[in-house]
């Protein structure tokens, strides 16, 4: 279960990462609620995920999923593009990320 609640707190981040864009530096009300919301429920699943598993794993993990997911969001809405060079460091990234998963 806390790696599910791991997982979702990583989700979240992807979703509060791309958020701060559309804040406009916290002056848009909408944006920002949202933006805030995804933040303190990400903080918060991510704290009951490290209840079982080892911080500095759990925390890995969550950077690793949010770095990589709101690379890859954003090269979907083309706002990034994704060169090979970079293609290549996500990918080993990701593979860090799920062997510290597996030695956990």
């Amino acid at each position: 279960m806390s790696w599910l609640l791991l997982i979702l707190a990583g989700l979240l981040e992807i979703g509060w990462a791309i958020g701060l864009k559309y804040t406009e530096g916290f002056t848009r009300l909408w944006p920002s609620i949202g933006t805030v919301l995804a933040m303190v429920i990400s903080i918060v699943l991510l704290g009951v995920a490290m209840k079982s598993l080892p911080v500095g794993t759990a925390y890995a993990v969550w950077v690793g999923i949010g770095a990589v997911g709101t690379v890859l969001l954003a090269v979907a809405r083309g706002q990034e593009r994704l060169g090979a060079a970079r293609a290549a460091l996500l990918l080993v990234l990701v593979t860090c990320v799920a062997g510290l998963k597996v030695v956990a």
